[in-house]
């Protein structure tokens, strides 16, 4: 059992994260680690959003702002091997952090035209001990690169327009993780709690403010720390229960470059003001020596917090479903999710601006594994 459902877990858990909270993309899963003997994976999520929102008084009362969020795509790679009987290593890349929305033209929306993107990468290397008892310990190092641009063209309560726009360069930080996990082979049990540190940035930034002028900085943000709290268990034949919590710092993270600051009064092109939990529960099924399948449902709190307008989405409740085909050495996985995006507010300088209202996102997973 053990062995064709730990991939349908995965994948699941995987599509899961697809535009949640913050701007968190891939949920940081250390899963790969637990895979028996020598493992190599490639994973691929297409991710097509629907994210539309209504201006508000005093910004054009009324007036739509097209589908804000264009679809995009994130992969992910994993590698792990068997040292001897104790000791195993793990090699992970995804692309944990991300964030793109682009205001269509000629709605006659107050945000019209504005768009912004931020991307990432990290590359993380662990290594685990585990005694013959079932505990383990493990731990290692994640080096991230990020990058970022904006044109933010806003109608403001008060005051002229605003037309500013900032190309960040691409910078790169260190981290750590460090976790600790038991587990029961006999009942399919695992228990595992991971931390991710927070990595620092600073980026070299040019910004430009029309009627103002230019400016070089050198804009010093953190991605967030994170903590994982991961299980699977056996609840009857071929069968599984498993799920998580993964909680996020977001209210630690701003984006806040100093010409925007300046001009905004303090406001920043993207911040959180509370962190975020996701709630996670599944079940999977062998149905026979080639094909599993697995459900869960997701979850995170809807704070009914005053948002930017470069990231309108305040909590979620989703649905997955995932396949497992395995034949000799090889595993192909395929998962759908549904999420439902909650109602969000967004404001310019403080002031309510609009309601995105009755959103939702489609996920596509896919990856293929290989055991040697």
């Amino acid at each position: 059992m053990k062995l064709y459902l730990k991939s349908v877990t995965v994948l699941c858990l995987a599509t899961g994260t697809a535009h949640a909270g913050g701007i968190d993309r891939s949920g940081q899963s250390v899963d790969v680690l637990f895979e028996d003997g020598r493992y190599l994976e490639f994973s691929a999520v297409s991710v097509s959003p629907d994210l539309t929102g209504e201006a508000r008084a005093p910004f054009a009362n009324g007036t739509g702002s097209g589908d804000i969020a264009p679809s995009y795509f994130r992969y992910g790679a994993a590698y792990k091997a068997d040292i001897n009987d104790n000791w195993s290593y793990a090699l992970i890349l995804d692309e944990p952090f991300g964030a793109d929305v682009d205001y269509p033209l000629g709605t006659g929306y107050f945000a019209s035209t504005s768009d912004a993107e931020f991307t990432s990468q990290a590359l993380t290397g662990l290594l685990r001990y585990k005694d013959d008892s079932g505990f383990s310990v493990y731990g290692g190092l994640r080096i991230q690169s990020v990058e970022a641009n904006a044109s933010v063209n806003f109608v403001r309560p008060v005051g002229p327009p605003l037309f500013y726009s900032a190309d960040a360069d691409v910078h790169y930080g260190v981290g750590y993780v460090a976790g600790v996990a038991y587990e029961k082979p006999e009942i399919a049990l695992r228990v595992s709690l991971t931390y991710n540190s927070e990595i620092s940035h600073s980026v070299d930034t040019v910004e430009n403010v029309i009627g103002v002028g230019s400016l070089s900085t050198s804009t010093e943000f953190e991605t967030p720390q994170s903590v994982n709290l991961e299980f699977q268990t056996g609840v009857a034949a071929d069968t599984l229960l498993f799920g998580g919590v993964r909680w996020v710092d977001w209210s630690d993270f701003a984006l806040d470059p100093s010409l925007y600051q300046t001009v905004t009064g303090g406001s920043a092109l993207l911040s959180y003001e509370e962190d975020v939990v996701t709630y996670t529960l599944g079940i999977g099924r062998r149905l026979n020596e080639n094909w599993s399948v697995a459900a869960s449902l997701a979850y995170e709190e809807n704070t009914q917090n005053l948002f930017t307008n470069l990231g309108p989405a305040d909590g979620q409740e989703s649905i997955s479903l995932a396949a497992i085909y395995s034949q000799g050495n090889y595993e192909i996985t395929t998962g759908l999710r549904y999420i439902r995006i909650g109602n969000t507010t967004t404001g310019v300088s403080g002031t309510p601006a609009a309601n995105f209202d009755d959103n939702d996102a489609i996920a596509l997973g896919f990856k293929v594994a290989y055991r040697f």
